[in-house]
């Protein structure tokens, strides 16, 4: 895959599924009641824009026939952040036994499934691909692989919580 036509495509679908992504974590931002979540919540919803704001200029390059710019990518790292501390990580798991919020298993789990397939999408495309769309493709592979990971973490710890926990009694 090299035609400029082909990389617009590319990611123009990956800004589609940048946004999603946002919007879902927005929404469960709203059911969210303990501070810890809205907190990673919040900082995932700034870590989406910055990736929103990434492909919307490499697009922009792309549409004026340009090659994609870089230079902006250290500021856009991310996805290797911990968005929760280790006291936080613990409260949160805590928070959730005690007032048993099997939905929030169900959170954890859907963002997961979603920054999975936004790395394994974008890993794909880099694999076919070469130059600076490679590298950009690759970049936010490794930048979903960090976000897939923190909710991979969630998601198994409350489904091990809940897997063992006492029920009806």
């Amino acid at each position: 895959m090299t035609s400029n036509t082909e990389l617009i495509k590319v990611f123009e679908f990956a800004l589609g599924q940048e946004q999603t992504g946002k919007s879902f974590f927005q929404t469960s931002l709203d059911r969210m009641g303990i501070g810890a979540a809205r907190s990673a919540f919040e900082r995932l919803i700034e870590e989406e824009d910055k990736h929103i704001r990434f492909i919307t200029a490499i697009l922009d390059n792309l549409k004026k026939g340009e090659d994609i710019d870089l230079s902006s990518a250290s500021e856009e790292d991310s996805g290797t952040e911990d968005f929760f501390d280790a006291r936080s990580k613990s409260e949160f798991l805590e928070r959730c036994v005690q007032e048993s919020m099997v939905p929030d298993v169900t959170v954890f789990n859907t963002a997961w499934l979603i920054e999975k397939d936004l790395s394994d999408y974008y890993q794909r495309m880099a694999d076919q691909t070469e130059g600076r769309a490679k590298q950009a493709l690759e970049m936010l592979a490794r930048w979903e692989k960090g976000h897939e990971r923190f909710f991979r973490e969630f998601r198994d710890k409350l489904s091990e919580v809940y897997a063992t926990m006492p029920w009806g009694g």
